[in-house]
């Protein structure tokens, strides 16, 4: 599984580029262009097998092609957000052939998931309305309040793709998580003038780092943090004295 990460990081790179220039990551002379522009990403590449290796151990390899979809997608949404942490920090934007990629194969895995159990495909599909709903009312709610736009429209459509892998529970962590992360490192940058009052600060980055979260630690755990961060630690403490 590594040794496959070490391969997608520097695809991922190869993407990152041709993306950001609104290039197609395929064309007719895929081979002679990417000879070409070679230049391997070391950092992408171990990050990538990291995740990776992340993913093979905490859903393993089972015996059925559908037990196995939660690996399967994981592993191709992988990339896929890891391009958009650079093509957004860099260019503050996520392309809509990125997100409609990203859409597309949620459509399929939700297809796929009806096979075994319809609920899960509706609860998909259920995380897909929640996410880009979440997130288009705050966008709309900041262009009411302060006349320009909370968010830019990248983020909703990729938070709507994201309710397909996730489902609405998820979807709706996801969506704390990176509200909360956002706002804490959003302040460090200010706070070590990094950033400015009034600079853009992307937010897709904030997204894929709750996406990853979100996969990899379990939901009862997350649920717990959260509640205690939120509620100041008073959600423990009336758990106790309960």
């Amino acid at each position: 599984m590594q040794f496959c990460g070490l391969f997608v990081g520097e695809f991922v790179n190869w993407m990152n580029k041709r993306l950001s220039n609104e290039k197609r990551v395929f064309s007719k002379d895929f081979f002679t262009e990417y000879k070409r522009e070679f230049k391997p990403n070391y950092i992408l590449m171990i990050i990538t097998s990291i995740i990776y290796i992340g993913i093979l151990y905490k859903f393993g390899l089972q015996k059925t092609f559908v037990e196995n979809l939660d690996l399967i997608k994981y592993t191709i949404l992988t990339p896929m957000l890891l391009s958009v942490v650079v093509i957004d920090y860099k260019l503050q934007i996520i392309p809509n052939r990125l997100n409609l990629t990203i859409f597309e194969f949620g459509l399929v895995f939700a297809f796929l998931h009806s096979f075994s159990d319809v609920a899960v495909s509706i609860n998909m599909l259920l995380g897909m309305l929640a996410g880009g709903g979440i997130f288009l009312a705050i966008t709309l709610l900041g262009g009411l309040v302060y006349g320009k736009e909370a968010m830019g429209l990248g983020d909703v459509k990729l938070m709507g793709a994201l309710g397909l892998y996730f489902g609405l529970a998820n979807i709706v962590i996801v969506s704390l998580i990176s509200f909360l992360i956002g706002a804490v490192l959003s302040i460090l940058l200010i706070v070590f003038k990094i950033k400015k009052m009034d600079e853009y600060i992307p937010f897709g980055p904030f997204i894929v780092i709750g996406a990853f979260i979100t996969i990899f630690v379990p939901y009862t755990i997350i649920v717990n943090i959260l509640l205690n961060i939120f509620t100041l630690g008073l959600y423990s403490r009336n758990k106790m004295l309960n």
